[in-house]
């Protein structure tokens, strides 16, 4: 059943979205964020790149498939990018309680609930999509009919996220041939799942681990969310693997980390890129992909030091999408090439750093 229990979004700028609740009963500030992906809500919902924001999502029902049973292959969910919803909230046009679906375990909202997450639905997203579009991401807050107003409205780009999202201790995964330190910054479950196809072992690090001292063969830097220069840990540490030659492969958070250790600067986009729809096209070729994005923050292009260069270019906006260096194996993506669900049009990266690896073991 629906609620009839109103809801409401209210954006730092005095904007109000009336709808209806759904999910907990309880008010969530974070950044208001848009999404354009038609599917994958249980795997946008529990990336950890979404950590302190409010997912809009434009597709009109969500949903309508339910959500997953959390089986476990190989130590992580097999249908999830974490073992939690990583939201603060959820923004949707339309929601179906009716869910159906071969993989469905359990409703939306019950999934929710479970996690403490609120959302809104009745909202008319794709009027505050372009809303965001033109003026840029802002704090809001998701609160329900009858429940007190008593946080104030919450910037998560103030804070370390990735600190929020990274494991505490070592894991391991796997007994392939080769090893990969995977420097965990909010790393979604999907790269792990690539990974270990590929005959790997990985050892899963926290963000600000010393892995020096460590006998592998790859580096791997993983996505995550907010702004990439309050990592300074990590920056420091993937600048001295720079000045060794062991192939190294960054994705999203960890293609700006890279930028940032080989001297580059970033930046904060307007609303970011989000969806499973964003042309890139790589850099010296007429190569053009399709990919899905989900981050706020970008490299200046300008700042690319001398000895690397743009690897991927976004279509839409020009921005850059990864960097390569010259003469080491080391580059990096800024879109997700491990999408699930979708596109995968950009896996071949992961046979790419493997072969980086065995020409070094060879």
């Amino acid at each position: 059943m629906r609620s009839n229990q109103r809801s409401q979004l209210l954006l730092a700028n005095g904007q109000q979205h009336q709808g209806f609740a759904f999910g907990a009963e309880t008010v969530m500030s974070g950044e208001v964020v848009f999404n354009t992906a038609m599917t994958g809500y249980p795997e946008s919902l529990s990336d950890p790149s979404y950590k302190g924001q409010i997912l809009v999502l434009t597709t009109p029902m969500i949903g309508n498939y339910g959500v997953p049973e959390p089986r476990m292959i190989n130590g992580i969910p097999e249908f999830f990018e974490s073992e939690k919803i990583q939201i603060s909230g959820l923004v949707i046009t339309d929601y179906s309680p009716d869910y159906s679906h071969w993989n469905a375990w359990k409703s939306l909202d019950t999934w929710m609930k479970e996690h403490g997450i609120p959302g809104v639905y009745g909202v008319d997203t794709r009027e505050l999509t372009k809303n965001i579009r033109d003026h840029g991401a802002v704090p809001g807050k998701i609160i329900p009919q009858g429940q007190p107003d008593v946080i104030p409205f919450h910037d998560p780009n103030d804070e370390n996220l990735v600190d929020q999202v990274s494991i505490r201790e070592v894991k391991t995964y796997g007994s392939g041939d080769i090893h990969i330190v995977l420097v965990d910054c909010g790393v979604k479950y999907n790269i792990i799942r690539h990974l270990l196809s590929r005959n790997t072992k990985i050892t899963r690090v926290p963000w600000d681990y010393n892995y020096a001292n460590l006998d592998f063969d790859g580096l791997f830097i993983s996505n995550g969310p907010g702004n990439p220069a309050l990592c300074l840990p990590a920056i420091e540490h993937i600048r001295i693997s720079l000045q060794k030659d062991k192939p190294i492969f960054g994705i999203c958070l960890g293609n700006q980390l890279m930028a940032l250790a080989a001297g580059a600067e970033t930046y904060k986009l307007p609303y970011g890129h989000r969806g499973h729809n964003q042309p890139v096209l790589m850099v010296g070729t007429d190569r053009a992909f399709i990919t899905s994005q989900n981050h706020g923050f970008a490299i200046v292009e300008e700042s690319i030091p001398a000895d690397w260069e743009p690897m991927f270019v976004n279509l839409n906006d020009n921005t850059n999408e990864g960097i390569r260096h010259k003469t080491k194996p080391f580059f990096s993506a800024q879109f997700h090439p491990e999408a699930s669900g979708g596109p995968t049009d950009t896996a071949f990266l992961f046979d790419d750093f493997i072969e980086n690896i065995k020409r070094g073991i060879h």
